[in-house]
């Protein structure tokens, strides 16, 4: 779910021109407004716990947080064509930071849980680092994807394949990768009068009733729906409660398709004039992958323990500590220090190209 914009979410060299302008401030807001929502779900999950209110907005948020990423990173990867130099920013932008930041995690976790044996993996992405690993490979096959005549439901159909096997939820988080594919392909099909119809009073009203009904229905089903649901972590069968192994055929395209509405009632109100937020949307990046330290500091350190945290008050601050966080994770000094593992050049790695 993107100053300089980040690598792993630039669009490529001559597509600012083809879009009127260097930088958008709509997509830099819609993709800072996105980062937000990502880490306040990840704080509020601890809150979940004794809250149906909190339960409502967390499941109302897990329906479309990550589709959206996926599909604004889907869009700015439309002219992928595996040029040299866009196959050098994929390596540099993408493939260099889930290695430094996958070997971190590694090291963070063997120290903050005590365990100096925990191996090292990049086949099993730790955390957020899954997210790395799918923008590799949606990227990868973009020209496969633009070649296609239908390339969305042939998308839908392999992702609702893959609910049926618990195979592919383990190595390289191949389970997500294929959930959220299609939202990344339906970001490859979008243009920029798709986004401006959203960006209209007309949508932004129709947005709202949709918007409550939609918090209403998860107030509702708070109780008993099993968040795993959005997580795609597992297969179908895999959640248990006996749903049986073909519901994934089902269910995906029905939260395909719920969570294509949320996203584009959440795009409908994202402002379009620059504001004092746009230029943080160039480190989205930046936010995503650090912000996984300090949630999990919080989980591991018992912060949540405190009872205080779980009453109204105590899960305003929560939230306010989350949006504090991923603002100060995205703003241009943290991109300076961590530009070199983030966005590296890496020249020396490359030979001289045109392309």
């Amino acid at each position: 779910m993107t100053t300089p914009q980040s690598t792993a979410e630039r669009p490529p060299r001559g597509e600012g021109a083809a879009q009127g302008k260097a930088r958008d401030a709509y997509f830099d807001n819609a993709k800072y407004l996105t980062i937000v929502l990502v880490a306040c779900g990840h704080a509020w999950e601890p809150l979940t716990y004794g809250s149906r209110a909190s339960t409502a907005i967390y499941l109302l948020v897990y329906a479309f947080h990550m589709p959206a990423f996926a599909l604004i990173s889907g869009y700015f990867s439309r002219t992928f064509d595996m040029a040299p130099r866009r196959l050098q920013r994929l390596v540099t932008g993408v493939v260099v930071p889930y290695v430094v930041f996958e070997v971190a995690y590694t090291l963070f976790s063997r120290w903050a849980q005590d365990n100096p044996d925990e191996p090292f993996s990049l086949l099993d992405p730790w955390y957020v680092m899954w997210f790395l690993v799918a923008l590799f490979i949606w990227r990868i096959t973009t020209p496969l994807w633009l070649a296609l005549r239908h390339p969305v439901p042939v998308a839908l159909a392999v992702a609702a394949l893959g609910t049926l096997s618990p195979e592919t939820g383990g190595d390289l988080s191949l389970q997500r990768t294929l959930a959220f594919l299609p939202f990344f392909v339906l970001g490859l099909t979008l243009r920029q009068e798709h986004f401006a119809r959203l960006r209209t009073w007309r949508a932004r009203w129709i947005a709202l009733p949709v918007g409550i009904v939609a918090l209403i229905t998860a107030y509702m089903v708070a109780p008993w729906f099993n968040s795993e649901w959005f997580y795609h972590r597992k297969s179908v069968a895999a959640l248990g409660g006996g749903v049986p192994e073909w519901a994934g055929l089902v269910s995906t395209p029905l939260l395909f398709v719920g969570a294509v509405v949320l996203t584009a009632c959440f795009l409908a109100w994202v402002p379009g004039r620059r504001t004092w937020f746009t230029a943080l949307g160039a480190g989205t990046m930046y936010g995503y992958l650090l912000h996984g330290f300090i949630i999990k500091s919080a989980r591991f350190g018992g912060w949540y323990d405190h009872p205080w945290l779980h009453t109204p008050l105590g899960e305003l601050a929560v939230t306010a500590a989350a949006v504090a966080m991923i603002t100060v994770l995205c703003t241009a000094p943290v991109r300076r220090a961590l530009r070199g593992v983030v966005e590296p050049r890496m020249a020396w790695a490359f030979r001289r190209t045109g392309n």
